[in-house]
């Protein structure tokens, strides 16, 4: 990695990061919170920092705020205009450019990564080190080498650390878990997925207009570039790095993420044993590398095939999962989930196989679900696990990433071949 005058490789950094967190998970208990010896108590100010202040990271900000005794003190921003629009409702907020400067105060006891998919690795290894409990915004990391560290850095630390995998706290998981833990479900050999979206003729999706003060003189591109080939800025690049394969995972890491954790969590499914992929640039010709048009299988073990397909140019049956076993099937529909608030509609239903199951009656799920952001500030202040852990992060990114790989190579490939892959694999097809 090559920025403000320090250079290091990127594999070096997150052994160097990752190091730095295990010596602090060698601390005393009492150093662990904030490392300045604050236990957090039930009617203590959670005092947090935001690393990220796009529309999503803002979002974030907004939803944590709306919880108890939470203030904000500081935001970081390579962009000008992102650290103005929260200081327009937080004017006493401080704001960099630099998250490493928001990372060195004392006084903050945790930290909101909502940084673009290629920098959620580096903050998210460095808000461990600088001893911040962490809600890191999904997919947990952008290739395989990074999940491996972020996986193995939050297991030596003390922090709370929650993905921003909000379906984890839905009560539709809950009712999914039970109907299949409970065996009304019994042996289940496929999980049909799929996620679907529209927007108007010629307008691609994910694509925003560049500011006028999207230039040089307002965007730290360097530390935006992280490493990445030194090029001159980019301002829709940096607006839209949703659809690059150097900054992005596309749709995989965007939306199938979130499904497949799902997934993962209600059946306890671990690493897929192989993965294919095959789609393409097919609903609008607008420049991007990422696909619009997809279908993902993922073959799990003991007998389990998960199925997701997506398309941006068709809306009309939104987001959902069949669970499909010998005695029942789990139906579970929802709108398109909104990608700036996170905000979906959903329901869940149990339909009995009646060849199998004759006395198996429907049942519609009504189990409540719990606030994603709020679970996380719970469990900062008793220590315990969150829903969304980083475990479910890393089985759902190392899924994710192994059907990108499939696609970029342009073959099925198996948990072993994408383990040795290298960082560069992820940039492009071959």
């Amino acid at each position: 990695m090559e920025n403000e005058g320090m250079k290091i490789n990127r594999r070096e950094f997150l052994e160097q990061v990752g190091m730095g967190v295990a010596a602090i998970g060698a601390l005393p208990a009492t150093e662990l919170f904030g490392l300045n010896g604050r236990a957090i108590g039930a009617n203590d100010r959670i005092r947090i920092g935001l690393i990220g202040a796009g529309d999503r990271g803002q979002q974030d900000l907004k939803d944590a705020l709306k919880q108890p005794n939470v203030e904000c003190v500081a935001v970081a921003d390579v962009f000008s205009q992102r650290r103005e629009q929260v200081k327009s409702y937080l004017p006493n907020v401080e704001t960099y450019d630099d998250p490493r400067r928001l990372l060195d105060r004392k006084d903050i006891d945790a930290v909101i990564n909502a940084t673009p998919l290629h920098l959620h690795a580096k903050y998210f290894l460095a808000s461990l080190a600088a001893g911040k409990d962490l809600y890191s915004e999904k997919t947990m990391t952008w290739d395989i080498p990074e999940a491996v560290a972020c996986r193995n850095a939050a297991k030596a630390s003390k922090q709370v650390v929650q993905i921003g995998l909000q379906h984890e706290s839905s009560g539709e998981l809950a009712d999914a878990k039970q109907w299949i833990q409970n065996g009304s479900v019994g042996k289940i050999t496929m999980v049909e997925s799929w996620m679907s979206r529209n927007t108007p003729l010629g307008q691609g999706q994910w694509v925003r207009p560049v500011p006028s003060d999207c230039n040089p003189a307002n965007v730290n591109w360097d530390l935006f570039l992280d490493g990445r080939p030194k090029v001159p800025f980019d301002g829709y690049k940096f607006i839209n790095w949703r659809l690059f394969w150097e900054f992005s995972g596309g749709n995989i890491t965007e939306n199938m993420v979130h499904q497949i954790s799902w997934i993962i969590s209600a059946m306890d499914l671990q690493l897929p044993k192989a993965a294919t992929m095959m789609g393409g640039v097919f609903s609008e010709k607008d420049g991007r590398q990422v696909p619009d048009t997809i279908g993902v299988s993922l073959e799990y073990p003991n007998d389990v095939l998960v199925l997701w397909q997506s398309t941006f140019n068709n809306r009309r049956y939104g987001l959902g999962e069949h669970f499909l076993g010998s005695k029942g099937s789990i139906e579970h529909v929802s709108g398109s989930t909104d990608m700036v608030t996170g905000k979906y509609s959903s329901g869940i239903n149990y339909y009995p196989e009646k060849i199998n199951n004759p006395d198996g009656a429907p049942h519609k799920g009504e189990n409540p679900g719990v606030n994603h952001m709020a679970n996380w500030m719970a469990c900062i202040r008793d220590r315990k696990q969150p829903n969304a852990t980083v475990e479910i992060g890393y089985l759902s990114a190392i899924a994710a990433h192994m059907s990108n790989l499939a696609y970029l190579q342009k073959r099925r490939v198996t948990l072993e071949e994408a383990m040795a892959a290298k960082p560069e694999a992820w940039m492009k097809p071959v």
